[in-house]
């Protein structure tokens, strides 16, 4: 269903793009409903996938598809607010792809009860964290080509731009800082779930493995971005680069390794 909707927004917008059928086209009420059917039967996957089983099996592909789901349910949601249009077939062949991956590399067994509710709820933060922020990264990437049309028009960027009908620049800044805001919140509270989860499990808030490090450099360098936004105006370059840079190493504490472990390695 993800691919057949991306077929239909290639066909009704990218092929279309730059003529006047393409400045008419815009995201109706019938293609907001369609979105929510394959993003209904996404989600109802991930859950199956996460808890309506006997054990919990969470990996990368499990992560992945996770986030991809958060990805089309938070572009659906914004698309209220902000035009967005010309996105779709960008985003939807990924989230099908994503969809699969599960059933490829179903992940290793959680040594955590699925009872323990403080675990649950901390998997689940990381995850909406991680989708978060991944969905704040495409949207610098596109700020970054809407950046380099400004100083090149007619440029390599103008033609991506034809395809896509965005916001202003400034109104795709302060969206930018909302997704890595929402981010570092929800980062923020795993982190606290996370110490409780330690004391009580190992006798020790803070257990410095690769996942708590990596955790902690992604917390740190989203807080310092927040206040170099804050106080010193930080935007363009500088707040991609740190973007990308807790992008990184939030990837790293779970997802990465958790590749490498599943794929690379093939432990499960």
């Amino acid at each position: 269903m993800y691919f057949a909707l991306a077929w239909h927004f290639w066909n009704t917008r990218w092929r279309v793009a730059g003529g006047p059928e393409a400045l008419a086209v815009r995201l109706q009420g019938w293609e907001r409903a369609l979105i929510l059917l394959p993003l209904f039967l996404h989600g109802w996957l991930l859950y199956r996938g996460f808890f309506a089983t006997a054990e919990l099996r969470f990996g990368f592909a499990s992560a992945l598809s996770a986030i991809l789901w958060l990805g089309v349910l938070l572009y659906w949601i914004e698309s209220f607010f902000t035009p967005l249009d010309g996105i779709e077939p960008l985003v939807m062949p990924v989230a099908a792809l994503a969809v699969l991956l599960p059933a490829l590399f179903p992940g290793r067994v959680s040594p955590q009860p699925l009872g323990n509710v403080e675990f649950t709820l901390h998997v689940l933060l990381f995850i909406l964290a991680y989708g978060v922020l991944t969905i704040a990264i495409l949207h610098a990437g596109l700020m970054s080509f809407l950046e380099r049309d400004l100083h090149h028009p007619g440029g390599s960027a103008n033609g991506l731009r034809r395809f896509l009908t965005l916001p202003p620049l400034l109104s795709m800044e302060r969206l930018l800082f909302r997704l890595i805001a929402l981010s570092f919140a929800l980062l923020s509270v795993a982190l606290v779930i996370g110490v409780a989860l330690s004391e009580s499990t190992f006798g020790r808030a803070l257990r410095f493995d690769h996942k708590t490090v990596f955790s902690l450099l992604a917390w740190v360098t989203l807080g310092v971005l927040l206040i170099g936004r804050h106080v010193y105006g930080w935007r363009g370059r500088t707040a991609l680069r740190w973007s990308i840079a807790g992008f990184i190493f939030l990837m790293l504490a779970y997802v990465g390794r958790s590749f490498v472990l599943e794929v690379i390695l093939q432990r499960s």
